[in-house]
C-alpha cells in the first residue's frame, strides 16, 4: 500500500521548499502526496458560522478558482522536476481553518505523515515558526508531523537525533516513522538523555532497555549530556554533530510540552536549521 502523505501549502517558498523535501526523502518510496490549500474570503471569519459565505456567491467562488489555480500552478513546478512513477499527485481546495483541513484530511484520506514548512507568507524575520506549523506539531494527533525550515536543503539524512528521559515507556507504533525514514537512508539514531548527573532509575533504565529492542533494526546509539538545561543541550549536541534531523514523541504535559511552549521556541536555535519530526504519543 502507498504511503500517504500530505503537504499543506499556501504557496508560499518555504511550503514549496517542503513539498521538495518531502519528494527527496521519499524519493524510493511508493507514495501518494495531497497537496492542500485552505482559502478564505476577506472580511469573513470562521469563528462566526452565520457570516460564512456560500458556495456560489462571487466572493466564495473568487477565492475558490484563486486556490485552486494555485495548485494548479504548483503542479507547474512541480513538474520541472524529472518524473518520479512511484508518486501520484492529489490536490485538495478546501474552504476552512488549516487545522481543521489537516485534521479532516488525515480522516478521509487515512493519512500517514504531515510534512509542512515552519513559516507562512509572512516570512517575518523574528518568527522562528509560524502560528500554524505550531499548532499542527501540537495539536494534530493522529500522525507524525515533520516540519521543514525555510534554508534547508534536501541531503539524505545521516543522523537523527532523538532526546529522552526514559521517564516514560516507548512503543514500536510511536517510533515506526523514525525507523523508517533512518533505514531508508541508513541514517543513524541518536538517543540524547540529558540528566543532573544522577543515574537512572530501575524504570528508566527499563525503559532504555526497551528503546534499544524496538531501535534494533536501525542503527543507533544513545548520548548523555550532564548539568546542562535542555533546550541548551539539545542546541549543543545537534551543532557539534553537524545532526540533519531531530525527532521527539509529542506526549501530552511530558518532555515535548516542557520544550515546544511558544515561549521557548525562539530560544531553540536549531529550530532554524534542521526539521523536526513530531511522533505521536499512542498510550
Amino acid at each position: 500500500m502507498n504511503k500517504r502523505i500530505l503537504l499543506p501549502t499556501d504557496f508560499s517558498k518555504n511550503a514549496l521548499n517542503a513539498i521538495r523535501y518531502a519528494l527527496e526523502l521519499y524519493r524510493e518510496i511508493d507514495c501518494d502526496f495531497y497537496f492542500v490549500n485552505v482559502y478564505h474570503v476577506d472580511g469573513y471569519t470562521l469563528d462566526n458560522m452565520i457570516m460564512i459565505p456560500e458556495p456560489g456567491e462571487p466572493a466564495y467562488e473568487a477565492a475558490r478558482v484563486k486556490s485552486e489555480e494555485g495548485l494548479e500552478n504548483l503542479m507547474e513546478q512541480l513538474r520541472i522536476h524529472p518524473d518520479n512513477p512511484k508518486h501520484t499527485y492529489h490536490q485538495i481546495s478546501t474552504f476552512n481553518s488549516l487545522l481543521e483541513a489537516v485534521n479532516n484530511t488525515i480522516a478521509k484520506k487515512d493519512i500517514d505523515i504531515v510534512v509542512m514548512g515552519t513559516k507562512g507568507t509572512t516570512g517575518s524575520r523574528t518568527v522562528i515558526y509560524g502560528t500554524n506549523t505550531i499548532n499542527v506539531m501540537e495539536k494534530i494527533r493522529a500522525c507524525p508531523v515533520l516540519a521543514v525550515p525555510e534554508n534547508v536543503r534536501f541531503s539524505p539524512p545521516k543522523e537523527v537525533v532523538f532526546p529522552t528521559d526514559f521517564k516514560t515507556v516507548f512503543k514500536h507504533k510511536e517510533l515506526a516513522y523514525l525507523i523508517e525514514i533512518c533505514t531508508a537512508h541508513r541514517a543513524f539514531i541518536r538517543v540524547l538523555h540529558i540528566d543532573d548527573g544522577d543515574d537512572l532509575n530501575r524504570k528508566q533504565q527499563e525503559n532504555k532497555e526497551l528503546l534499544e529492542t524496538i531501535l534494533h533494526q536501525a542503527d543507533h546509539s544513545f548520548h548523555t549530556l550532564t548539568h546542562i538545561k535542555v533546550q541548551e543541550g539539545i542546541n549543543t549536541f545537534i551543532e557539534s554533530r553537524d545532526s540533519d534531523m531531530i525527532a521527539f514523541i509529542n506526549r501530552k504535559h511530558h518532555f515535548f510540552g516542557s520544550i515546544f511552549t511558544k515561549p521557548l521556541v525562539k530560544e531553540l536555535g536549531y529550530h532554524s536549521q534542521i526539521p523536526i519530526l513530531v511522533l505521536r504519543d499512542h498510550s
